[in-house]
């Protein structure tokens, strides 16, 4: 073998090397299983960071902060993703607790046929009846009555109040 070819080699190996370590990174930074979701992931032109949600696992007070963080990422990462990608995206974040057995339940909705989404906002608006919709504003009026500014600034204290007041149900 000669010299050339030997360097040649010594190249494409570090390539691969180079290609598998973007796809450990992704996996470390919290990357989608499955290898197919990584690649299309790491092969995203790269631009604002996005936090990605959260794990879900059907807690009434956190549906919405859920939904958000989906929403905003899908927006910023996934937007010319089809539905049905977007969909199995969000259901990989949905673990634990009931929200597993609701999301088995869907997957086998999906799989049968049975069940099919135009837009992603659909689906969202699914999990936040499942999950939230009718306990919510009791939960949030909890929430709100049980604020107080401890050690916070006000701004950070004003914030809170906006974000447990949303949903509410009180007025003015």
């Amino acid at each position: 073998m000669s010299q050339i070819d030997f360097h040649m080699i010594i190249r494409q190996q570090q390539k691969q090397l180079a290609a598998m370590q973007v796809q450990i990174q992704a996996l470390l930074a919290g990357g989608v299983g499955g290898g197919e979701a990584i690649s299309r992931e790491v092969g995203r032109e790269e631009g604002a960071e996005v936090a990605k949600p959260q794990i879900f696992d059907g807690t009434t007070s956190k549906v919405a902060g859920f939904i958000s963080a989906c929403k905003l990422y899908i927006r910023m990462r996934f937007r010319k993703e089809p539905v049905e990608g977007q969909i199995q995206w969000i259901l990989s974040y949905i673990q634990r607790g009931t929200a597993d057995v609701w999301k088995e339940n869907i997957i086998e909705e999906l799989e049968a046929g049975e069940l099919e989404y135009e837009m992603v906002e659909e689906f969202l608006t699914s999990l936040k009846k499942e999950f939230g919709e009718g306990e919510e504003k009791s939960v949030k009026a909890v929430e709100l009555r049980k604020l107080e500014q401890e050690g916070k600034t006000m701004e950070e204290f004003v914030q809170e109040f906006k974000r447990a007041a949303r949903g509410s149900g009180y007025k003015g």
